[in-house]
């Protein structure tokens, strides 16, 4: 991806040496990682805490990561205020919050452990930056552009918020039970690797993308697919525990994102079969 020399986003809040920050609630949270987090007592009391900062200076490679992800964000930022004005809408940017090891958040605790997520009730998006090398080395995702899928499918969870798809989704989810619950997720997490293509398909409008850039998303997309999570940690796929979706389904669905580039077919919900 086109990057270097380019402005990042004004909307980056770094705590990666800062240290500790206000105390978080326990909310609702959207993770790209393995589960959800809906309220682990534990978490709220590692919230209470702060964050674990880091005092030692950040390496050059440690910075230029940074730097990446700030104009991630910002294209983003650029690509959905031009979505939501052809709908008539209004785009509200999120906070991505940068940090190392854990910090708090009004979701509860943020951690290595939960991998990159955004929560609704602070309308942040949490990112230890060290996933880029996870991404890389355990899910065989390498790239610039694999770690901007994650950012931009954290976005779609925002612009979920932002349309109202996040609240309703809450409310049906309290109502279902967990297999159900587990579906009806999937279907948001499709929902938002659908956003993800839809802002990469803007961003090569821009002259932004390289050769390669799109396979290294879809590798993504497909790495962190529920049955390749599930293959690689126990050996057997258990598709009534998915929450994320297929490899299958989350690369073809970031891929008709990118191919419609508009919100016209961005329903994942209404289908028969995502």
């Amino acid at each position: 991806m086109k990057w270097q020399g380019r402005s990042g986003s004004r909307n980056v809040s770094d705590r990666r040496t800062s240290g500790g920050m206000a105390v978080g609630g326990v909310g609702l949270v959207v993770l790209l990682a393995y589960t959800l987090i809906t309220g682990d007592p534990m978490a709220l009391i590692n919230g209470l805490l702060g964050s674990v900062g880091n005092n030692q200076p950040l390496t050059a490679e440690e910075q230029e990561l940074a730097d990446f992800v700030s104009v991630v964000l910002a294209d983003t930022e650029t690509v959905w205020t031009e979505v939501f004005e052809s709908y008539g809408w209004t785009y509200e940017p999120a906070t991505l919050v940068l940090y190392k090891n854990t910090t708090s958040s009004a979701c509860g605790t943020a951690s290595v452990q939960t991998g990159p997520f955004y929560c609704s009730e602070d309308q942040s998006i949490y990112l230890d930056l060290v996933f880029a090398s996870t991404l890389r080395n355990q899910f065989e995702a390498p790239g610039d552009f694999a770690m901007a899928y994650v950012i931009a499918h954290e976005v779609g969870h925002h612009v979920q918020y932002l349309t109202g798809i996040l609240d309703d989704y809450y409310e049906a989810r309290a109502q279902l039970s967990t297999t159900q619950a587990n579906a009806l997720t999937v279907r948001l997490e499709l929902q938002a690797d659908y956003l993800a293509g839809v802002w990469a398909h803007h961003v090569a409008g821009m002259g932004y993308l390289e050769p390669g850039d799109l396979e290294e998303a879809l590798t993504a997309a497909a790495a962190v697919g529920d049955d390749t999570i599930q293959m690689q940690s126990s050996g057997r796929v258990i598709p009534e525990t998915f929450t994320h979706g297929t490899a299958e389904q989350r690369s073809s669905w970031f891929l008709k994102g990118y191919n419609e580039g508009d919100l016209d077919q961005w329903d994942t919900f209404s289908i028969s079969n995502p």
